[in-house]
């Protein structure tokens, strides 16, 4: 089969890496893979790895990208793709415009992805208009069918997003140079109980509450020692601020470090003794909790959208009722006094091998 996705850019996040991770899998398979963006750095490694990209303005969320409709046009009669998956907004609108122009026994067969809980209205409402319709948790299917009930154009198929086993691999450990520079650069987490919280800095993710939580949990005097991982939008520096306040104000100086962006997350979550996800709204899936359950990571989190949905079945012990910061107080005071450490189980069930070959069926099926 001759595949393209279709995203704005290429820059990071997770559906830019599930596009790559796709793109290396069908090539793998004996599929040609072909991506159109504006381009961005992670170009480099998907040429690498075998697919195709074609830079369009695909990206901007105005009435001069229509312009794009023509170049699209002329593209998908050129190539004769098989299949188009379409995994955001404003490239889908441009690709089934431009589908529309061709004669229909040209026609690509048309997949979108849900990634998220999109704003209802008109324009979201296009990502419910392909032959098949994925969505990446079942939370997120459920929200499709309560506001987008009838203007669904095919079915729903929840095929939840996956990690690399082998790359975030059960009980992995750091190799003895890194530990030896992060003892070296971090002596004062000696003897600590190390709480980290991996993600961008933003108020919906929930670093206030982790901040009060960490508060709490002195107060009960468990050691503890917060960590951030994650940096502050550029236009976001008002609330990183705001958080640096309330720090203050706690007199938790010496409690709280900030890594900012970091490439070594994994290693980082696992010299941790848990992590935690205090989004305050349901995040559609939730990628950094489930690699840190996958390394065996003990993950503590409010439990609703996605995440809740990798907890129930790899470590229910660490489902929260969302927002309530005494619970999550509680329940960590109580894994720390524990004298045997509950983990969660070995993850099978969210795997890039299982993620990607339940997409590629779906293009099997849109086809036949």
């Amino acid at each position: 089969m001759k595949i393209l996705q279709i995203l704005p850019e290429l820059n990071s996040g997770g559906v830019e890496r599930g596009t790559l991770e796709l793109g290396q899998y069908l090539i793998e398979k004996g599929h040609e893979s072909v991506v159109v963006s504006n381009g961005g750095p992670m170009v480099e490694q998907l040429e690498n790895e075998g697919s195709r990209h074609i830079k369009l303005p695909v990206h901007k969320k105005h009435i001069s990208s229509l312009k794009q409709v023509f170049a699209l046009r002329k593209l998908f009669l050129d190539e004769a793709f098989d299949i188009i998956h379409l995994r955001s907004r404003m490239p889908a609108w441009l690709a089934i415009i431009a589908c529309k122009l061709m004669p229909k026994d040209r026609r690509p067969k048309i997949v979108t992805t849900f990634h998220g809980f999109y704003s209802v209205n008109m324009y979201s409402a296009i990502m419910a208009k392909g032959a098949q319709v994925i969505c990446v948790s079942e939370s997120v299917k459920k929200y499709v069918l309560k506001y987008y009930t009838g203007q669904t154009k095919g079915p729903l198929t929840v095929v939840h997003r996956g990690i690399d086993p082998d790359f975030f691999q059960y009980g992995f450990q750091p190799d003895a140079e890194w530990l030896n520079q992060w003892h070296q650069t971090h002596a004062h987490f000696s003897k600590k109980f190390l709480i980290t919280l991996p993600g961008r800095i933003t108020s919906w993710k929930g670093h206030m509450d982790f901040i009060e939580i960490i508060k709490f949990l002195k107060e009960d005097g468990i050691p503890v020692h917060g960590i951030f991982v994650g940096d502050a939008h550029p236009t976001k520096t008002r609330f990183y601020d705001r958080l640096l306040a309330q720090i203050e104000n706690f007199k938790l100086d010496d409690d709280f470090t900030f890594l900012g962006h970091r490439k070594d997350v994994r290693e980082i979550m696992a010299v941790s003794d848990l992590v935690v996800s205090c989004s305050t709204i349901p995040e559609a899936f939730g990628r950094v909790s489930l690699e840190a359950l996958s390394m065996g990571k003990p993950v503590f989190a409010y439990a609703h959208g996605g995440v809740e949905e990798q907890l129930n079945v790899l470590f229910p012990e660490g489902k929260i009722e969302p927002n309530k910061k005494s619970t999550m107080r509680l329940k960590i005071r109580d894994f720390y006094n524990a004298s045997v450490k509950s983990k969660p189980i070995e993850n099978t069930e969210f795997t890039l091998e299982e993620t990607n070959s339940s997409v590629l069926e779906i293009y099997k099926k849109v086809i036949q």
